[in-house]
């Protein structure tokens, strides 16, 4: 059954054509591409490649490039297993890379997007002029979802069952698409009493966030449950092995497979694609929109 909440946030399909990005508005009348940056030593595939900020700006550069619609900046490795960090040692991983990126004319019209559920790092990176937060946390970190409130930034919900230590230990559920569902509706709900405008929040299922591989592709399969929200749908499957096994050991050995994932969830309506391979989904999706696209 679902919530009654659901009526609260239940809106039609084409609710938020544009993301309130702070200064920036994104046109979601089509999927758009997020480019992952980790500035992190233990993500899981590209830990410690862009530590330096002149490696971060050059990534960040390339993906920009390579048709990324927004760059997506972390400092703190959520993968399994991973142990926290402090918010000054997050801020000090992330915020040397946005001061740089703001004085690239290039990255003017770009947003950039925060990955955190640390709320001072949220309030750095508003003030350092990111027009997104994609918290992990759904925004459930005492003093985020007021960080949230009082900027003009756009919010990105996440549902993870658990922590990042210990989420992939034993998850389960009784129904994995009505559970991530009802606590998500929950979620913008809440951010819309508190003051949140509908066009600045977006709604992610979690994809690997303690779930096992079947939950993953029941949540793929069932995309359009989380749409029907009325709220713009992100998905991030990037070389994760959460729909199909690992290939030799090696997260770069996906990449075919996750983009396959990708062009599924965006047949489903996802509008934001978050990717470590910006160059090969974008070109995967301008050839699924050329095939799908009415002569």
């Amino acid at each position: 059954m679902r919530s009654g909440q659901d009526v609260f946030v239940k809106h039609n399909d084409d609710a938020a054509p544009v993301l309130a990005c702070g200064r920036h508005r994104l046109a979601l009348d089509r999927p758009r591409v997020m480019g992952i940056l980790n500035v992190t030593p233990d993500s899981f595939s590209d830990g410690g490649r862009f530590l330096s900020v002149e490696a971060a700006v050059a990534r960040a550069s390339a993906m920009r490039d390579d048709g990324a619609d927004i760059i997506d900046i972390g400092g703190e490795s959520t993968r399994p297993g991973a142990a926290p960090v402090s918010e000054s040692e997050e801020i000090d991983r992330v915020m040397p890379v946005l001061e740089a990126l703001a004085h690239e004319a290039a990255f003017r019209t770009l947003p950039l997007s925060i990955d955190t559920r640390k709320p001072l790092v949220m309030r750095a990176a508003i003030a350092a002029g990111i027009g997104m937060i994609n918290d992990v946390c759904a925004l459930r970190t005492p003093g985020a979802l007021e960080a949230a409130a009082s900027s003009d930034v756009a919010v990105c919900l996440m549902h993870m069952q658990g922590e990042p230590s210990t989420m992939q230990a034993a998850p389960a559920y009784g129904d994995v698409v009505n559970e991530v569902r009802s606590f998500l509706a929950a979620r913008a709900a809440l951010c819309l009493r508190a003051g949140i405008a509908r066009e600045r929040i977006v709604l992610d299922p979690g994809f690997g966030f303690g779930k096992r591989r079947s939950h993953n592709v029941a949540l793929l399969r069932h995309l359009d449950v989380f749409r029907e929200l009325g709220f713009p749908v992100l998905c991030g499957l990037s070389r994760k092995e959460v729909i199909v096994p690992t290939v030799n050991g090696q997260a770069g050995r996906r990449v075919g497979a996750n983009v396959a994932a990708l062009l599924a969830a965006a047949s489903r309506g996802a509008r934001l694609l978050r990717v470590h391979d910006v160059r090969e989904t974008v070109d995967a999706l301008a050839v699924w929109r050329a095939a799908m696209l009415d002569d």
